[in-house]
């Protein structure tokens, strides 16, 4: 039945589904869902969280030589009870399975024996080869309760993207408090799967994940580029981070999931990452070009330039054909720990020993074959001062270098460039190149992306500073000094009625100031037979 009259919130969600259709997702209204395989999403009972005959047809179309037995399998694994892990572990183990599709053991015919086959639940390459569903009104029964979410996105039929829209007059904030903590809790096998959550009363929207707590949700300005006007919107939001190329992108490339005390909390990109990164890999397109030189990656400090690194990282290795290995280098020690633990804690980390302990052996770690090496800039030495050694003439070498102005570009940065000659260098840094500092474009290139500190203050990522332009007020601790001190140049001086009249304007203060205060003024001038000591005596208080 049509609606006579539009609410706050379909004025919101309605323009919502459009921009949704025209960024290229279909949609389904299921407010009045039928149930069946012939119903409105062909779920028997709305417990189903997954739909499955859109996954099949998804299994059939990017796993064509796969019997029906291994689709069978892969279901059984995505769709099975995960209500005795945490949201979180739930989450990362499902994530995995979209990442790297699902392993199902089947039948060799030929061998005798089992043969392993791998069913692919997602096409990372080819956008179009998927099927994106947006579904309004989806409502699902949990254990005790049944809620029904505004949007949420399907990718071949697994949930992962959930929307909660509030009406303009609200204030965003209650769409985390009074839905979403209350959607988590009663039907929480609908987050096992979902990537992020968008959360907006139409003039803001903001984008977290299923652990971010409020402060944590973010807003999304840009689409494109650094270079554009930043808009705090629902429409800047989605076509930043739904538009299908774009939404398969984040989901591969921009989650990760952080062990920290207490658990496992997942982390999004924030909007000045994911435009960062993607200038770092567009400079890494051109590497020839460069010639090494990937350029100066300015993010204020705050910004989450580690996980940047990390993203940037994954995604290359994911991505751009090659056996890459990334050297990531700085200039202390405790910087040196702090990243790598950041790297180890996002599961990135996936070999053994891989921090360099002392210019011996991070020249036996370069030798080998790592993804990862970890290294303080000081290893780059030699014991003599002679050349260092060419360790390496590949070319599929990234060196990162953190705070790379304050040391990377001088005798130790290069001996780094002698020992890997063919890498490409890229440096992250909290704080600007200043004069003097042209050494670190010569040697790492010009920025490859600014996020400068009052973005980041603009943005609520860092709490601004003020300071307060004032004249300190001194305290005369020897009144008699002074007033002698001020008598003996007066006397030197030997200044004329009218310079008197001028110094005493522009030094003197009323009676009345406030303590800790200096001031002075002339004496009324004396006739002839006054001494010159007592005319031109100066009066002094504090």
């Amino acid at each position: 039945m049509a609606s006579q009259g539009y609410t706050e919130d379909e004025l919101i969600e309605q323009p919502a589904i459009e921009l949704f259709k025209r960024l290229g997702w279909g949609h389904i209204n299921a407010l009045h869902e039928t149930l069946g395989p012939s119903g409105t999403l062909g779920r028997d009972n709305q417990s189903e969280i997954i739909l499955e005959s859109r996954l099949r047809i998804a299994f059939q179309r990017l796993n064509p030589n796969l019997p029906s037995e291994a689709y069978n399998l892969a279901f059984e694994e995505l769709a099975r009870d995960r209500s005795r892990l945490s949201m979180a572990a739930a989450n990362r183990e499902i994530y995995h399975l979209l990442h790297n599709g699902i392993k199902v053991h089947l039948p060799d015919p030929e061998g005798g024996g089992e043969k392993v086959e791998t069913v692919r639940l997602i096409d990372w390459d080819n956008h179009a080869n998927n099927d994106f569903l947006l579904v309004s009104q989806f409502w699902v029964v949990g254990e005790m309760y049944k809620r029904r979410a505004d949007l949420v996105g399907f990718v071949n039929g697994i949930p992962l993207l959930f929307v909660e829209l509030k009406a303009a007059h609200k204030q965003i904030q209650t769409a985390y408090t009074g839905n979403l903590t209350d959607y988590k809790d009663t039907i929480p096998q609908l987050f096992w799967f979902n990537a992020f959550i968008i959360l907006s009363n139409g003039s803001e929207a903001k984008v977290g994940s299923i652990t971010s707590d409020w402060v944590h949700f973010n807003d999304w300005k840009k689409i494109n580029s650094e270079g554009e006007e930043g808009v705090i919107s629902l429409e800047t939001l989605l076509r930043g981070t739904c538009e299908p190329i774009r939404f398969l992108d984040i989901v591969e490339n921009f989650l990760l999931f952080m062990e920290v005390r207490g658990g496992v909390v997942k982390i999004v990109p924030k909007n000045h990452q994911y435009l960062g990164v993607e200038n770092a890999m567009a400079a890494l397109s051109e590497i020839k070009d460069r010639e090494g030189r990937l350029g100066v990656f300015w993010h204020t400090q705050g910004s989450g330039k580690s996980i940047s690194m990390i993203f940037f990282s994954q995604k290359v290795l994911r991505k751009v054909p090659g056996n890459w290995t990334f050297v990531v280098v700085t200039d202390r020690q405790e910087l040196d720990g702090q990243i790598y633990k950041t790297f180890a804690n996002t599961g990135v980390i996936t070999e053994g020993h891989c921090q360099a302990e002392s210019s011996k052996d991070l020249r036996r770690l370069l030798t080998e074959d790592h993804r990862f090496v970890f290294t303080l800039i000081h290893k780059f030495r030699t014991e003599d001062g002679s050349p260092h050694p060419i360790l390496s003439q590949r070319d599929d070498i990234i060196v990162i270098t953190d705070e790379a102005h304050r040391s990377q570009y001088d005798t130790l940065a290069l001996n780094m460039r002698k020992a890997l000659p063919k890498a490409s260098f890229l440096a992250f840094t909290g704080t600007p190149l200043i004069i003097g500092e042209e050494k670190t474009r010569e040697v790492f290139g010009d920025y490859v992306s600014i996020y400068n500190f009052k973005q980041s203050v603009d943005d609520g990522a860092t709490v601004p500073l003020y300071y307060e332009n004032r004249i300190p007020e001194l305290q005369l601790k020897d009144e008699t000094a002074f007033k002698e001190a001020m008598d003996q140049l007066l006397e030197e001086a030997e200044l004329d009625e009218g310079q008197e009249k001028k110094l005493e304007r522009e030094f003197s203060v009323n009676i009345t100031s406030s303590p800790g205060t200096i001031g002075w003024k002339r004496s009324p001038r004396t006739s002839s037979n006054t001494s010159p000591s007592e005319g031109n005596r100066a009066r002094a208080w504090l």
